[in-house]
């Protein structure tokens, strides 16, 4: 794979608190540079990276009621509406975990179809974060489906919050979902992944795109790679 390859699979992400304009400006020219994805920030910075990404092939990404979730249904479709009237492309919602947990479809239904439906008037891409690391092999199949079933365009692992987190996202997270999914239905992996190899595993694995705050770090890290030698007599 070739740098250009893989950083077009890449979410280069900036989400840290405190974290200036100009340094979000800086942050979307150096990710246009490489041919990223997207950059993924906070909905505050969406002005911003609209206006130093118009026109280019990497995406304004943000996220919807990060980091825990737990915001209302109408707060999350508000939040969507104004990110994407400021010139979000691609919206990254964390589903409210709680409310799955216990059973409040009603919730999770107006928050799925209010968002998912939002993003797609727009032309917008929508992917739903489902936090694997908190959930069951059962629950992660569940909301899988769920967010599928209200028209995800991608399925994502997790937020990467590690104060809520018990882990980082796995292979075998990833490799679940892909065995769940409709093939055409992407898979982002994110949360600790932060090398070349990881990456590398989680694409094997099945995944569609990479969130990564260190994009930069990991395409960098493909030089480091050993060849791959024929052994073919």
């Amino acid at each position: 794979m070739t740098r250009k390859e893989l950083a077009a699979l890449i979410d280069q992400t900036a989400l840290g608190s405190g974290l200036s304009e100009e340094y979000i400006r800086s942050f979307c020219r150096e990710a246009m540079a490489e041919g990223f994805a997207s950059v993924c920030i906070l909905p505050n910075m969406v002005p911003a990276a609209a206006q130093v990404l118009s026109g280019s092939a990497t995406k304004v990404c943000t996220v919807i009621s990060f980091p825990l979730g737990m915001d209302l249904p109408e707060t999350k479709i508000f939040e969507t509406g104004d990110a994407l009237q400021k010139g979000a492309q691609e919206i990254d919602l964390v589903l409210n975990v709680g409310a799955f947990k216990s059973g409040d479809y009603s919730a999770l239904e107006r928050e799925l179809s209010g968002v998912i439906g939002a993003a797609h008037a727009a032309g917008a891409l929508a992917k739903v974060i489902i936090e694997t690391p908190l959930l069951t092999s059962r629950q992660i199949h569940e909301a899988a489906l769920l967010c599928e079933g209200y028209g995800a365009d991608i399925v994502k692992t997790s937020t990467g919050y590690r104060p809520i987190l018990p882990r980082s996202t796995s292979v075998e997270d990833v490799k679940l979902l892909r065995s769940i999914l409709r093939r055409e239905t992407g898979i982002k992996a994110a949360g600790g992944i932060r090398s070349v190899q990881d990456a590398l595993r989680m694409l094997a694995a099945g995944a569609t795109r990479i969130g990564a705050s260190c994009g930069v770090e990991i395409l960098n890290g493909l030089a480091e790679q050993p060849p791959v030698r024929n052994l073919s007599v």
